[in-house]
Parts: C-alpha cells; sequence; structure tokens
C-alpha cells in the first residue's frame, strides 16, 4: 500500500534560522516555500523504524530522529568542521555504515548515514 515517505513537517521556533542553518549546514537548497524536495538516489534507502520510549539511540524528549543519508561521511565531516557545527557524538561505524550526529538549530538531533557498500 505504501509507495514511500511523502515528506516530513514540524514546527521550528525561528523559521529564518533554522532554513539558514538547513541550508548552509546539510546543503539543502530551501525554497521560498519553505521546504526542499529531495529526489530519490539510486542508491538510496529509506528506514522506517521504531523505538521503545525508553531507548537512549536518540534523545527520549525527542519523539522522531531525522536521518539523512550522505554520500561521503568523512567529506560531511570536514564540512561541518569548516562552517562550525560540532558533532554531538563521535563517529561509529556498525554493520549498516557509519553515523554522525548533529544538532539543527531547535536541538533536534539529527543522524547523518552513510551506507556500507
Amino acid at each position: 500500500m505504501i509507495k514511500g515517505i511523502g515528506g516530513i513537517f514540524w514546527k521550528t521556533k525561528n523559521l529564518d534560522v533554522t532554513k539558514k542553518w538547513y541550508s548552509e549546514v546539510l546543503k539543502l537548497e530551501i525554497d521560498d516555500w519553505n521546504g526542499t524536495i529531495i529526489k530519490p538516489h539510486s542508491e538510496n534507502e529509506t528506514i522506517f523504524s521504531f523505538f521503545t520510549e525508553n531507548d537512549n539511540y536518540f534523545p527520549i524528549d525527542q519523539q522522531v530522529m531525522l536521518n539523512f543519508q550522505v554520500h561521503h561521511l568523512e567529506e560531511t565531516i570536514e564540512h561541518l568542521e569548516q562552517v562550525g557545527v560540532p558533532l554531538v557524538k563521535e563517529k561509529e561505524v556498525s554493520e549498516f555504515g557509519q553515523f554522525i550526529w548533529i544538532e539543527d538549530p531547535d536541538g533536534r538531533l539529527i543522524e547523518l548515514w552513510e551506507k556500507c557498500k
């Protein structure tokens, strides 16, 4: 029945600051309608997964975590250093790939993921 994720929508405390941050830090081209369209890449996957309410993988007070799949995690880390965005947690490597975490201007934890090849 489900074809794919149709969108991710949330409220923010400061729209202009948040749009600028996502544009500069994650290189998302935010349009005048306050969003962007991310076209599927042939190697991209969208994961839909549940966690128990007391799981500590991401903050308990954060109900949803955004995960972006990146092409090259090391290049992403270099970019983040250049724009002054610290990692919230150091890189983790698992059988699923490599992961890092940053926070957006509203304090939401964001996971950046390079899938295993």
